[in-house]
């Protein structure tokens, strides 16, 4: 559907596109909403309400989210279902015998991206997040489960959008918003900048000390199997996954 279709004197009325979006598109045995609870699917969750579809939301626990994330999610929207992994963030370091990377993101596909095969599945993404997201369409495939589409409803929505829908409806959101945090998701996630992971160490040190338990019975792993390793101990580990981010692609360690 063309964002031309609705207007709202002259300016677009993207609460009613993405409205109906949702209703057009609306499969018979209903959604299933990835729901992170940051905002965006936030907006995504209160427009399929609005929107009076049928659909099931989900959260997928990832063992390294946020404490302040999960406890607005149980306060806020109880009616989420909330999936834990089979295996955690400490124990997957170990069994893959490298830390995830900006390059190497398996984490992100065991603990994070299951979930909705067979189904429509709803997400908050948006174009304007990245370049890789700008390249997403409003309703696609995914290219690793062929069963399981996406819908992108909000894909041309801005920031400004998002918070606007979020004020006007009078929603309440995590706190870590209104504590600096542009973006909510894992702790210590690979993806984030030098700054973003140090905020993080300082914020969640127990947190801090589980990985480097996990880097220490990784490089034992390493060791056990032949692999070569160049880290003494788990501090060094630590140290080139949040300061070295740029030499990563280069390091030839896993190849």
């Amino acid at each position: 559907m063309s964002l031309k279709e609705l207007t709202l004197e002259g300016e677009i009325d993207r609460v009613q596109v993405a409205i109906n979006r949702l209703k057009t598109f609306e499969p018979p045995e209903g959604y299933y909403l990835a729901f992170s609870g940051g905002k965006d699917s936030q907006v995504i969750y209160h427009l399929a309400k609005m929107a009076e579809v049928n659909f099931d939301s989900h959260f997928n626990f990832t063992t390294v989210d946020p404490p302040e994330l999960v406890d607005f999610i149980k306060t806020y929207y109880p009616g989420v279902e909330i999936h834990r992994p089979e295996i955690s963030m400490f124990k997957l370091i170990p069994k893959k015998q490298m830390p995830p990377t900006r390059i190497v993101r398996y984490c992100c596909e065991v603990l994070k991206e299951y979930g909705g095969s067979g189904r429509l599945v709803v997400t908050g993404i948006r174009s304007q997040e990245s370049y890789k997201r700008s390249k997403r369409k409003m309703v696609e495939t995914c290219f690793k489960d062929k069963t399981k589409r996406y819908i992108n409803p909000i894909i041309d929505w801005s920031e400004t959008d998002v918070w606007d829908f979020i004020h006007q409806q009078g929603l309440k959101y995590c706190r870590l918003y209104d504590e600096g945090y542009k973006r909510i998701g894992c702790i210590l996630c690979p993806m984030q900048t030098k700054k973003g992971k140090l905020r993080d160490a300082e914020r969640y040190p127990k947190f801090y000390k589980v990985y480097l338990l996990a880097f220490k019975k990784m490089i034992e792993h390493r060791h056990y199997s032949g692999l070569e390793c160049k880290w003494k101990d788990p501090q060094e580990v630590m140290d080139w996954w949040i300061y070295e981010p740029s030499k990563q692609l280069q390091d030839t360690l896993f190849n």
